[in-house]
């Protein structure tokens, strides 16, 4: 497993003089281990993404709510050496100012050759600072304070949010969770007809539960999110269609999402699927097929628990023609 990234160093915050929000603050590396599977370290937190969904036709679920992950978070960055040659370089430069600088030489005990920086703790702890979302989504400039201590086996602080533990974590691991397409097969396949019943299914050997694991090792925590298809939801694309059933819900059923067609089932009613009541003309219908993925975590010290399911859907084109009819 990937060990602890801790002294990434970014280019000085106007008001800070340094911290989390900078580029060049988040650390990213891969490493193989032993068994061939793949960590990532990014932010201070080491992603096992070996039991993701692959493949081109992977995307990132979209929580059903308004809730996201963590937008930026707190985790252990610094030994007290390595925040000590962080800083004086700065505080040195004078590039914030006299009285920005004794203040924060003063906080940190600068002046102790044994105690400051906390180096009489050096192995007890860390010097804890922010990470950010490279994606930069809303609110990943929100993680602002100064680097903080924490003793080894201590909880971080309770009033800073976003300061990694396992339910922490398994947040951040589920913005890494990557879920197959929803490409359905359709019978008729390459064009149904009007007011004829259009089976949909999805092959089951895709639609299987993916997770993945976030850690810090240096403090000894993890956390696992693991994603399991529910439901898929068919629109057709236009209000002159029915669905099967009525809602448009095909829920799981004995590891499968709908039914593939079979012979001699052209007049019966699919578990999934749907009947077109006119024709696309020379165009073609946009059906867009929805899956529902719910999500649950578990980590270190029997925690666990639920987060908002996750949707991945795609769209793709549906011939409808009109039935020929042969007049004599």
């Amino acid at each position: 497993m990937a060990a602890l990234v801790c002294c990434a160093v970014g280019p000085a915050h106007a008001e800070k003089g340094f911290g989390g929000g900078t580029d060049g603050q988040t650390e990213q590396r891969a490493d193989t281990g032993d068994d061939g599977t793949v960590s990532v370290t990014v932010g201070g937190v080491v992603f096992d993404r070996s039991k993701n969904g692959s493949g081109g036709s992977v995307g990132a679920v979209t929580s059903s709510t308004s809730w996201s992950p963590p937008a930026c978070w707190y985790a252990p960055k610094y030994t007290p050496k390595e925040l000590q040659e962080t800083l004086e370089p700065i505080w040195e430069a004078e590039s914030t100012g006299y009285e920005w600088d004794a203040e924060q030489r003063e906080k940190y005990n600068a002046k102790d050759e044994e105690k400051g920086f906390n180096k009489d703790k050096t192995g007890k702890g860390y010097w804890w600072d922010s990470y950010v979302d490279k994606s930069y989504p809303p609110g990943w400039d929100e993680c602002d304070e100064d680097p903080f201590w924490v003793d080894t086996g201590d909880a971080p602080p309770a009033d800073i949010e976003n300061a990694v533990t396992p339910e922490v974590l398994a947040e951040l691991a589920y913005a890494e969770i990557r879920v197959p397409g929803t490409e359905v097969t359709l019978a008729p396949a390459d064009a149904t007809k009007v007011n004829l019943p259009t089976w949909a299914w999805l092959n089951g050997a895709e639609f299987k539960p993916v997770s993945v694991t976030a850690s810090v090792e240096a403090i000894a925590i993890e956390a696992t999110a693991t994603a399991e298809p529910v439901s898929l939801q068919i629109k057709p694309g236009t209000p002159d269609a029915e669905t099967y059933p009525a809602s448009g819900v095909c829920e799981i059923t004995d590891g499968r999402i709908g039914a593939p067609y079979e012979k001699g089932k052209a007049d019966s009613t699919p578990p999934c699927g749907v009947k077109y009541l006119r024709s696309s003309g020379d165009g073609t219908f946009p059906l867009q097929a929805t899956v529902t993925w719910a999500i649950h975590w578990t980590g270190t010290g029997g925690a666990g628990g639920d987060l908002p399911d996750g949707a991945f859907g795609a769209t793709q084109d549906v011939v409808v023609q009109e039935i020929q009819a042969i007049n004599r």
